[in-house]
């Protein structure tokens, strides 16, 4: 008799009606910051590792140059979105003006901010947010609570009556990122062409 295949169990599917987050979904391009064990440096966009010599958009340029900051963020992979004067909608940012804005808003304070405090599963434990390098932003938060289409949606036309959150002022904002936290998903929706495909960035 043959070895029995390994039994595959079906995993668990999350309750749709729990916490998300909604961000500003921020018109630019993928910037990756990887910090190693042995503190190691490197740069990327979407789908490649990049270099000021081989660059996106002066990330990795950016980069090196703040070094020293960002290696403050910690071991890991870092995500965000650069944009600014010269990338996709621009924002109206003077020229040279570009940002790096990381995509994880919970684990994250803005330089100078109140770092928030989180309760866990064990009632001895706080989970304190980390404080971000003056060099670093972070995507602007829309909306905290349950998961509802009715709220998603009163937040896109929000977003396109009053504007970016990101860059005030600017009038054609792309849209927004929806976390679901118990599915650990991210949804994006723009307000125009959301039903249409988009091509890949670099």
């Amino acid at each position: 008799m043959g070895m029995m295949k390994e039994f595959i169990e079906f995993k668990k599917i999350p309750r749709l009606t729990r916490e998300c987050v909604v961000t500003e979904k921020i018109d630019g391009t993928n910037g990756v910051i990887y910090i190693g064990e042995d503190g190691e440096f490197l740069v990327g966009s979407r789908s490649r590792w990049i270099t000021p010599e081989v660059d996106n958009h002066g990330f990795a340029r950016w980069a090196t140059e703040h070094r020293e900051e960002l290696i403050t963020l910690g071991k890991g992979t870092h995500y965000g979105e650069w944009w600014g004067s010269g990338i996709q909608r621009g924002y109206g940012l003077q020229k040279g003006d570009k940002r790096w804005s990381l995509l994880n808003v919970g684990r994250w304070c803005l330089y100078g901010g109140t770092p928030k405090k989180f309760p866990t599963s064990d009632p001895g434990i706080t989970k304190i947010q980390d404080v971000l390098p003056p060099c670093c932003g972070i995507v602007p938060i829309l909306y905290e609570g349950i998961f509802d289409t009715a709220n998603i949606c009163s937040v896109l036309k929000s977003l396109e009556l009053v504007g970016s959150k990101a860059a005030p002022g600017f009038m054609n904002p792309e849209g927004i990122v929806v976390f679901h936290k118990a599915g650990n998903l991210f949804f994006k929706k723009t307000i125009h062409k959301d039903d249409e495909p988009k091509g890949g960035k670099v």
